[in-house]
């Protein structure tokens, strides 16, 4: 990419100052290797107002279509069901040669509802950096979140080949290493490893929070590390999740009847005294987390 320290890009317009929105924002405002201006949007005046006390961009706009004007790249970073009204909002007000990009936790949806908005001589580039915390709003990001995290790019076929470059490159400047992905391949990807875990964290949590009274307060009382995993996922921003969810139906739903099956199976080696196959489960699954380990991803 030429002289690493020249910024990027002349102007990028976040569009939703979250958890991924203002850790970008931090990034950019520390190291200005990002952008020269950093603009950010939310839904709320609230929002920016708290943007503004933080320092995290050098302006705000209330409105998308105001925020994205003369922006050279613009990040939607808001909950994936919000993107296809966003979209149409912003469409017109696109600069030429500007490349419009994302970080949601669903590919094919995106690429559904955002793609056939995007003008022509405008690029689109989406994107899923992987790495977040339960926690959201612009007080929620910090400048390390995605240092030796994947991000995954998943542009359609034909997608200008510099600015899917100058993408990856904005996100080695995070600290993130860069994967290359089919969107249809990367939405069965994440339904195993991100959206089948909140999935089952959220149910775990109904299910507990449903027990008689009494037994409610000692599940609480008594959350030891097992349990207690399980609470941060089910902290997880509802918006969000629940747009994954129904953005990713089909994956989600082939990965839940597979893991449904192997449940099953392993009730039916508990009732029946299965030792073997038990103690099998658990060797592969430490197995799983000693590669983790290896891989610096624990």
């Amino acid at each position: 990419m030429g002289d690493a320290q020249k910024p990027l890009f002349r102007r990028i317009a976040l569009i939703g100052i979250g958890l991924i929105g203002s850790s970008v924002a931090r990034i950019a405002m520390e190291n200005g290797t990002l952008a020269e201006e950093v603009v950010a949007n939310a839904r709320t005046q609230k929002s920016l107002d708290r943007v503004v006390e933080l320092g995290i961009a050098h302006r705000v706009e209330l409105d998308p279509a105001k925020a994205v004007e003369g922006a050279d790249c613009v990040m939607l970073c808001a909950p994936v069901g919000a993107y296809a009204a966003l979209a149409e909002q912003i469409a017109p007000h696109l600069a030429p040669g500007c490349i419009v990009t994302d970080v949601g936790s669903t590919k094919q949806s995106v690429i559904r509802d955002v793609g056939p908005l995007i003008p022509d001589g405008v690029h689109f580039v989406p994107g899923h950096p992987m790495a977040g915390t339960e926690f959201s709003g612009p007080d929620s990001g910090f400048s390390t979140l995605f240092e030796g995290r994947w991000t995954l790019l998943t542009p359609p076929p034909g997608t200008d080949e510099e600015s899917v470059e100058k993408i990856a490159e904005l996100w080695r400047r995070c600290g993130s290493m860069i994967e290359v992905m089919e969107p249809a391949h990367h939405d069965r990807v994440v339904a195993i490893v991100s959206h089948l875990p909140h999935l089952i964290a959220f149910t775990i949590c109904g299910t507990a929070d449903d027990l008689a009274d009494e037994s409610r307060q000692q599940v609480l009382k008594f959350a030891a590390a097992g349990f207690r995993d399980f609470t941060r996922i089910a902290a997880s921003d509802p918006t969000m999740w629940r747009d994954v969810f129904l953005n990713n139906r089909e994956a989600l739903l082939e990965m839940l009847a597979r893991f449904t099956e192997d449940a099953s199976a392993m009730a039916r080696a508990v009732r029946w005294g299965d030792a073997s196959y038990i103690e099998d489960k658990i060797q592969r699954s430490r197995g799983i987390r000693k590669s983790l380990i290896e891989l610096k991803q624990a």
